[in-house]
């Protein structure tokens, strides 16, 4: 029967809810390999689903384990997600000044898929950060505070954990119907009224174009309407990386100097501003013009970042010890000009390879290393300028400059 559904995916036909069933049920409990669940996931990743079969394999994913109900907490919990880019720390900038604007945020985020971490790589670069609570204490964190980052808790979604840990080493990550179960399923069964969903386009990006990120943007509101949950999507650019930093303990500095507004004027402050106040208007039910100036004014006042203090506090973090490699070089530019362009999946490879990222889903990931940009797309640079810095660990992987800025 394994073969025959196989078979049946291959050849681009429809499987049924008990076909999925099996297969999926199968491979979380142990009865179906990984030869033949990555099999199964590339004839979908090709092939695609229906609506229907992606409604069944969403509901499979909630089925497999608990539902958080968060109903006895006032306030309206909204949650966001990112489909995941180069530079993409939006979560740890969006999130606290949400909480700070009145909004209960309860984030359920996943390991790194592909070039760079995930989120909940970067948390753990914070040393003594606790990722991994359990629904006694994300409750517990959610009525004190109204702010909690974590994995998927307990039995939360647990077939997701091992699709999506698969996903990330067999070329399955682009998958629209894989993407949008994985992400609807933990939003419904993490307790959220309310959800924002960022699609990143762009060679940095899983979805490469601007069509694939419309197809799935209608799927994630299909499934939130088929479970009575508003969903709100934005599809922003990643052709070039987001901010200045790649990199999980680089990355997580960079999010800091934002929330205490260090940092004002580059791609990924404007995302940051956009999505929270798109979130502060869902929740308070105000236009996102007044809901920008909320979200402004928890940056200026340090609300947001004293509530992301907070949020690192309740969760044993220590801010003080975040450390970055002490070995460092400087990429420098091979001519004058102007930049044109810098090539996010380009910066993507370079952070894997310096130990950044995961090739296979057992590899551990070097939380003190990755890139820092100094120019950017506009900037005009001299010959011998420093464009970026490398933070290493042991040696350092062969650079092309030329593929990464494109100098004109």
């Amino acid at each position: 029967m394994i073969v025959d559904i196989i078979n049946k995916k291959r050849m681009g036909e429809e499987l049924t809810y008990q076909e999925l069933d099996y297969f999926f049920n199968g491979y979380l409990n142990g009865e179906i390999a990984d030869y033949q669940m990555s099999s199964l996931l590339m004839a979908i990743c090709i092939n695609g689903m229906t609506d229907e079969e992606t409604f069944a394999l969403t509901k499979l994913f909630i089925d497999s384990g608990d539902v958080l109900d968060f109903s006895d907490i006032p306030g309206v919990k909204i949650d966001k997600h990112s489909t995941g880019g180069i530079g993409d720390k939006t979560s740890l900038i969006i999130a606290p000044i949400v909480a700070a604007c009145g909004g209960v945020v309860i984030k359920m985020s996943g390991r790194g898929l592909g070039y760079t971490g995930g989120t909940i790589d970067k948390l753990e670069s914070i040393p003594g950060m606790s990722i991994d609570l359990s629904e006694k204490e994300l409750k517990k964190q959610v009525k004190n505070i109204h702010l909690v980052i974590t994995g998927q808790t307990g039995n939360l979604v647990p077939m997701d954990k091992v699709i999506y840990a698969l996903r990330d080493v067999t070329g399955t990550v682009s998958s629209i119907p894989l993407i949008a179960s994985s992400v609807m399923s933990k939003k419904i069964a993490s307790g959220a009224d309310k959800i924002l969903i960022d699609i990143k386009v762009g060679n940095g990006a899983f979805l490469q174009s601007k069509k694939d990120a419309k197809k799935l943007e209608e799927l994630m509101v299909k499934i939130g309407n088929f479970y009575n949950r508003e969903v709100r999507c934005v599809i922003s650019d990643m052709n070039v990386p987001l901010g200045s930093c790649i990199g999980n303990s680089l990355e997580v500095l960079e999010a800091i100097q934002i929330l205490k507004g260090e940092e004002t004027h580059n791609n990924l402050v404007d995302l940051c501003y956009e999505l929270s106040s798109i979130m502060v208007s869902m929740i308070r039910n105000i236009d996102e013009k007044e809901a920008r100036k909320l979200v402004e004014d928890s940056i200026s006042s340090l609300e947001a970042y004293h509530k992301f203090e907070e949020m690192v506090k309740a969760q044993n973090g220590d801010l003080s010890k975040i450390k970055v490699s002490n070995k460092t070089m400087e990429i420098k530019s091979t001519k004058s000009g102007i930049i044109n362009d810098i090539n996010a999946l380009e910066i993507g490879k370079l952070s894997l390879a310096l130990g950044a990222g995961r090739v296979k889903k057992s590899d551990k990931i070097d939380y003190t290393v990755g890139v820092k940009l100094v120019k950017f797309v506009g900037d005009e640079v001299k010959k011998g300028d420093t464009l970026a810095i490398l933070y290493y660990k042991n040696t350092v992987p062969n650079v092309s400059i030329d593929t990464i800025f494109n100098v004109l």
